[in-house]
């Protein structure tokens, strides 16, 4: 990648503290892997590729990704008024492509992003990450835990970038419902 990409992109120094903190004292080796904007045949392509780590309990996966750029600045302002305020039809924008990711179908995440055009910045990863744990042997079960916007817009001229947090963990039986 040149230069002026390498600097903006920043995923791996947002999660490396997180991790550092979460495996202090453990051994771990850390593999980046850097997705980039990749159509979807390729998406689909390195979660195939990629599944068979899904199923190796040693392996430990963190995707980075924002969630909703909402304003002039990002170019983007989707609102639907039957939300109500801006920041609310942001927030049910972020949480139908939350309730997505959770039924683990990558299809429907590609056509949510068509049809929206919402400007998550992982939606590549994301999808790898989907397609990982629809090739894999593991029935892996994600679920969103945390969502936040850095302000409520209430006006066209505001500007809002939203935070989601979620898990994916292996769908035991008998823990259904335990979060």
């Amino acid at each position: 990648m040149d230069l002026n990409v390498d600097e903006a992109e920043h995923s791996m120094e947002m999660h490396l503290p997180y991790l550092s903190k979460v495996f202090q004292g453990h051994n771990v080796k850390v593999v980046p892997i850097l997705v980039g904007a990749v159509n979807s045949q390729n998406e689909a392509m390195y979660g195939q590729l990629l599944a068979k780590y899904v199923d190796d309990p040693k392996n430990f996966f963190s995707v980075s990704s924002d969630f909703c750029h909402w304003g002039s600045r990002f170019s983007y302002t989707y609102y639907d008024k039957k939300h109500g305020a801006i920041h609310k039809s942001i927030e049910a924008l972020d949480r139908l492509g939350m309730e997505i990711i959770e039924t683990g179908d990558p299809d429907a995440f590609k056509q949510y992003l068509e049809e929206y055009e919402n400007t998550i910045c992982g939606r590549h990863p994301i999808s790898v990450l989907l397609h990982m744990l629809k090739h894999c042997s593991t029935k892996i079960k994600v679920g969103f835990v945390r969502y936040e916007q850095s302000s409520q817009c209430k006006t066209t001229r505001d500007s809002s970038v939203s935070y989601a947090s979620a898990v994916a963990k292996v769908d035991t039986p008998g823990e259904v419902g335990k979060d």
